[in-house]
């Protein structure tokens, strides 16, 4: 298996450059010890977990003793350390089977040049837009598929949607039928399935902006004729001024953080809180410590994260709050793989 590289066109600046910059770790000292045991520890792991899917054993067994041995791993092992094996674990034969995953694969393939994109969250919502996808798979993939689309990082995202939608509710309760609500890098904006506000036609405007072409194609076709307005437009684009959409009660920006360098999440807040009507509030979610499936989203979905911590969250927002003008807080998800923060004008 061939690793293959994340690419995003000039516009978003998540680069491979910036994440990997902000991941970079010092070797340390005994790094060729740590090295040496860290791929001795994984080639057995692996190649006992290879052994059990060829005699047919349970796949699902199988993928969480790997998953939590990956986890336990990465925990465990200097950082520098971890980032020179992972070529290794992704080079290893057990790959074959993992990658039958329909959503695995996804993530690994990157058919849209970049992870995380609409499609995978669409394949962790397990949305009937992915049906025929995952009925294609082998027996193996789609018996894979049922645990890493509810792994807990899977389960978080389904809570994310909640709260999106939740919190659009919110605002549309509070401000009347002129609410207006922006979606910085919306996906297919999935969370508006889940929104009362927007099924009683009661929100004037959601504007989802995202730099996908085929996820504003999407958007445009499945919410035609609703308040819903797709419009292509990209981060940069947003920073530089370019790109102003209007004016809003709620902004927000679900799985954009995850793949911004602090300098970016800061600037990029800032913009967010510039577009707010007064009274308006903007959200902004992060992955955070620990996840679970961490060591196994990195490797065998080749899917970089940066994960933030409840302080790193209180740090954007400091950042972009000297003067005390928003009543702000940070929260969690259910089972913690997500962490949030609002910022709301105050009156």
């Amino acid at each position: 298996m061939t690793q293959m590289k994340m690419e995003f066109d000039g516009h978003s600046l998540i680069t491979p450059a910036a994440i990997a910059g902000e991941l970079e770790a010092d070797r340390g000292e005994r790094f060729e010890e740590y090295l040496a045991e860290g791929r001795g520890e994984l080639a057995l792991m692996l190649e006992l977990a290879r052994q059990q899917f060829e005699k047919g054993e349970d796949p699902t067994r199988a993928i969480d003793r790997v998953t939590r041995s990956l986890h336990d791993i990465r925990g465990r092992l200097p950082t520098r350390v971890w980032q020179e094996l992972m070529p290794f674990i992704q080079g290893h034969p057990i790959a074959e089977f993992f990658l039958q995953d329909p959503l695995t694969r996804w993530s690994w393939d990157k058919p849209r040049g970049y992870s995380g994109d609409a499609r995978l969250l669409d394949f962790i919502y397990r949305h009937e837009s992915v049906t025929e996808d995952v009925a294609r798979a082998t027996d193996l993939g789609r018996a894979l598929f049922e645990y890493t689309s509810t792994a807990p990082s899977s389960l978080a995202n389904w809570d994310r949607r909640d709260i999106l939608a939740a919190q659009v509710d919110e605002v549309a309760a509070a401000n009347g039928p002129g609410t207006e609500v922006l979606s910085v890098a919306a996906g297919h904006l999935r969370e508006a399935e889940y929104s009362a506000a927007f099924k009683e036609k009661r929100l004037k405007r959601w504007v989802a902006l995202d730099q996908d072409p085929i996820s504003i194609g999407t958007i445009a076709r499945d919410y035609q004729g609703t308040a819903v307005e797709a419009i292509d437009g990209s981060v940069r684009a947003i920073l530089t001024g370019r790109q102003q959409p209007g004016k809003f009660d709620l902004v927000y920006a679900s799985g954009l953080y995850d793949y911004l360098i602090d300098k970016v999440a800061i600037k990029l807040t800032q913009r967010c809180l510039e577009m707010l009507k007064p009274n308006g509030t903007f959200l902004f979610a992060n992955y955070s410590y620990p996840i679970l499936v961490d060591g196994y989203i990195e490797t065998f979905m080749n899917w970089q994260l940066l994960l933030r911590s409840e302080a790193d969250m209180w740090n954007i927002i400091h950042a972009c709050d000297e003067n005390g003008k928003y009543e702000s807080k940070v929260f969690f998800g259910k089972n913690r793989n997500i962490v949030y923060g609002v910022m709301k004008k105050r009156s």
